[in-house]
């Protein structure tokens, strides 16, 4: 059981992105190492001061009948997940007296392999960020959360009835980025209708003066934003158990919503500039801000981004409207999240502890500097009150009146999570179309093929692969 699960985890390693880690860059060795010292050193400076002073005015009732300390790992790519967990876990270990919780360096962009490998050296952690969550609970490390955990968010995902992660923050939700400064100039405005947006494309297209699109091909997750807009408005739209039926055979990769899925595509992204597909996600920032690119497609983390590049830059947020007039976005409580390993949760101080860090990790006052440092969406139901710019309100409150809020398609559980291979093999396939070098059918065809080929070790439908 052990060796097949480990098996599949690999699999899934080896084409694994992350959304709520798209765009995050990975720390080298020597930065890692430092964070990890500061870390440290913070920690044994607290432990000192807790031997010396159990007396702080804002400690907390003991919820624990001995000192206890829990490893916490995060994924640490991305500086304002950085100091935001370094400051809500300072928070804790002075409200907690008698608790400890001590941060181990998440190795940023390698995170999931960094977490398996933690694992298959005994050490994994008691608490943590956990993005392959189907994987994990399926093998028995993970401990469902309590009913007063859950009953914090707005919405969260549940595993045959038991839910394993407190999601961290809305799916990233994905819209155009654009130069405002460039839009008022020339008396552009935000389209209303699908139909609206093609036309905006070819009119900046026309003015010659930058491309209407910035597109990061070169890294393959980034061209999962842009299937998944179409994917949702030609797919799931009229078939929400589509991925389901295509397990049962009901339903293949040939189907017609497919081929209209790539040729939505194909309308949108002839408006990219040039080189797109050799252009890094990490890039797209500079063409936005040094007026080279009119407008990205890509989620709220970007604004930090851009505004760390040009902190004059102005721009603007919309939603790409769906060819059927209505708005779908990405969004909510996703299936990854903060959880409890299985081996703390058997120790009853370790479990009264970490369920107490994820009780206080989102208390409005805490959860504010985690949302406002990442330009994260809050899922809780008790929502922090935000400091943020009328850019990112406008994204959330679209995200409250969307038509139709959903997870990636990859982000999917159950009957409806996607082999471990077939996900990068689509978007690499799409590429392929948008280049030229093959045609929708052959496209459709070829992922029919793929699609079949990974059932035969991953099907939830007769629990190949997860059994």
């Amino acid at each position: 059981m052990r060796k097949k699960w480990l098996a599949v985890l690999l699999s899934m390693t080896m084409v694994t992105t992350a959304l709520v880690g798209c765009g995050k860059k990975a720390e080298n060795n020597t930065t890692t190492t430092k964070n990890n010292t500061k870390v440290e050193d913070s920690a044994t400076k607290e432990d000192d001061k807790k031997e010396t002073d159990n007396t702080q005015s804002d400690s907390a009732e003991s919820i624990v009948t001995e000192p206890t300390t829990l490893t916490y790992i995060f994924a640490d790519g991305d500086e304002g997940a950085k100091e935001s967990m370094n400051e809500i876990v300072d928070r804790f270990n002075k409200k907690y007296p008698d608790i400890t919780v001590r941060i181990e360096p998440g190795n940023g962009g390698a995170y999931t392999e960094f977490l398996k490998t933690k694992d298959s050296v005994g050490e994994f952690p008691d608490i943590m960020e956990m993005r392959d969550t189907a994987a994990y609970v399926r093998a028995g490390k993970l401990a469902p959360l309590s009913d007063e955990i859950v009953s914090l968010f707005k919405t969260t995902t549940a595993f045959d009835g038991s839910v394993y992660t407190a999601p961290l923050a809305g799916e990233n939700t994905q819209g155009v980025i654009y130069n405002k400064t460039y839009f008022d100039a020339n008396g552009l405005t935000e389209p209303t209708t699908y139909a609206e947006f093609i036309q905006l494309c070819q009119t900046i297209q026309d003015k010659g003066e930058m491309s209407p699109l910035v597109v990061g091909g070169q890294d393959i997750w980034h061209m999962g934003f842009w299937f998944n807009k179409a994917y949702n408005d030609l797919v799931i739209s009229q078939d929400a158990d589509f991925v389901a039926k295509c397990y049962a055979g009901e339903k293949d990769w040939t189907d017609a919503t497919i081929k209209a899925t790539f040729e939505e595509l194909q309308e949108i992204l002839q408006y990219s500039q040039g080189g797109w597909a050799s252009t890094p996600d990490a890039q797209i920032t500079t063409f936005l801000v040094n007026n080279l690119s009119a407008m990205m497609f890509s989620g709220t983390h970007m604004f930090s981004q851009i505004e760390a590049a040009d902190a004059n830059f102005e721009y603007g947020w919309f939603a790409i409207p769906s060819p059927d007039g209505k708005t779908r976005l990405v969004g909510g409580g996703g299936v990854g999240g903060l959880a409890i390993s299985a081996d703390a949760a058997k120790d009853p101080n370790k479990k009264a502890a970490a369920e107490a860090f994820i009780k206080f990790f989102f208390e409005p006052d805490n959860y504010q500097v985690y949302c406002e440092k990442l330009s994260a969406i809050p899922v809780t139901v008790n929502e922090p009150t935000m400091n943020v710019n009328a850019v990112f309100q406008e994204v959330i409150d679209a995200t409250s009146t969307a038509d139709e809020i959903c997870s990636m398609w990859n982000g999917q559980v159950g009957d409806k999570e996607l082999p471990p291979d077939f996900r990068n093999f689509t978007y690499k396939t799409l590429i392929e179309v948008l280049q030229g070098q093959r045609d929708i059918d052959s496209a459709c065809d070829e992922l029919n093929k793929t699609w079949n080929t990974c059932m035969k070790s991953f099907n939830p439908l007769d629990g190949t692969g997860i059994q």
